[in-house]
């Protein structure tokens, strides 16, 4: 499995250990605890010496299986995994960070990242520095006066900003933080921040890994001791993979690569499409030239991903009358599934958020969350002409 290429661990990896009975897909294990006649054996593996199983909240198998492809294909010692994206952050921060504790990051984290930043760790005396994001020098500043987590998010949600994880973990290591990439976006088919210098990368599994928007689940990879650690306070927090879940995101790893591959063509024409209107005042893609720091995403990325975001003029009352003239487009809370899926950052990754705080983050009440599918691209081209020239007909009117 070491050798082989990526493709084929999406799909072999982890799995074999938990066949049964001959089948061919790992079965979904309900059974909410695990039986032993023997109570020394039932000892050993209770207290960890031996592998096994005692209690769903604990481990599953079904999870176990989902937890090793992840691993795998993130190049990671160690993998645990959570019920949503959010519990995984929520876990990792809350595993990390003490009373007196500092952790920097960006301003541009998710919209439930950042209230825990900025709503919930304060409460518990955990210092926050949010610097800008993009402002390398800002935040080696910042590091360097010492923290506890280094925090970051690339390419970011929702106006894919990048930031340079290589000279950020270098900075992060230099003071002894821990430092954590949320990896959502690029998915381990166009990024791998382990292998950039990070020590633990964070996934929204509901995303691009499970791909069909039908299962909840988050994952953390990483050092194994960082991961045991988070594990611990998971399953005591209780924050469970659901093995349904979890077998539902194993079959849509299966095609990862085949997807994201075509989510990134899509992604980056769609991105160069959107520049042709006039309606459209900006257009946010790693992958365009423009882009602030193409170079950066263009050293350290694969590919720049199947997430793309504009901002239209007349702001939300063009937003209200564009999105439901799409016809291949879900409107929905969503991304990462082999549906295009758009949405306003106000109603999908900031609903949290006041209208203020999403403007002190550089997001637009008009910006538009764009996550192309597997869609044939000149359908989904032609969608957004017709939409917009509708638009045009409807304001001339």
């Amino acid at each position: 499995m070491k050798d082989a290429k990526f493709s084929t661990k999406s799909i072999w990896a982890g799995e074999k250990e938990q066949l049964a009975f001959g089948a061919t897909q790992v079965p979904v294990v309900h059974s909410v605890s695990f039986g032993y006649d023997d109570m020394d054996e039932w000892y050993e593996v209770a207290v960890g010496n031996k592998p096994g199983h005692i209690y769903g909240r604990n481990t599953n198998p079904t999870v176990q299986a989902f937890e090793e492809k992840i691993r795998i294909l993130e190049n990671a010692e160690a993998a645990t995994s959570f019920s949503t994206g959010m519990a995984a952050i929520s876990n990792t921060l809350g595993t990390l960070l003490f009373p007196g504790d500092r952790v920097v990051s960006i301003k541009d984290t998710y919209g439930g990242t950042n209230k825990i930043f900025t709503e919930f760790l304060p409460k518990q005396q955990v210092e926050v520095v949010l610097c800008e994001t993009g402002d390398h020098e800002a935040l080696e500043a910042e590091v360097a006066k010492g923290c506890k987590v280094l925090y970051l998010e690339s390419p970011t949600n929702p106006t894919v900003k990048i930031t340079d994880i290589k000279r950020m973990a270098a900075a992060g290591k230099a003071v002894g933080a821990t430092v954590v990439v949320d990896n959502t976006f690029a998915t381990p088919v166009n990024q791998n921040p382990l292998d950039l210098g990070a020590d633990l990368v964070i996934h929204s599994a509901t995303k691009f890994l499970g791909g069909h928007a039908d299962a909840l689940g988050g994952a953390v990879c990483g050092r194994k001791s960082l991961v045991e650690a988070i594990y611990h306070y998971r399953e005591i927090n209780g924050a469970t993979l659901d093995p349904m879940a979890a077998y539902l995101l194993l079959r849509g790893m299966k095609t990862l690569k085949l997807r994201v591959e075509q989510q990134n063509k899509n992604a980056e024409a769609i991105a160069e499409h959107l520049k042709t209107f006039d309606l459209v005042e900006e257009v946010f893609y790693p992958g365009l030239p423009s882009h602030p720091n193409h170079q950066i995403a263009k050293q350290q990325m694969k590919g720049y991903g199947g997430m793309l975001s504009f901002a239209v003029k007349g702001g939300v009352a063009t937003v209200r009358d564009l999105l439901p003239k799409l016809q291949f487009a879900n409107r929905a809370a969503n991304l990462g599934s082999v549906e295009t899926v758009v949405g306003p950052s106000r109603t999908t990754s900031h609903v949290e958020c006041t209208p203020e705080e999403r403007a002190a983050m550089g997001i637009p009440e008009g910006l538009i969350r764009y996550s192309a599918g597997i869609e044939d691209i000149e359908d989904l081209k032609n969608d957004l002409s017709q939409a917009f020239q509708s638009l045009h007909t409807y304001v001339k009117k």
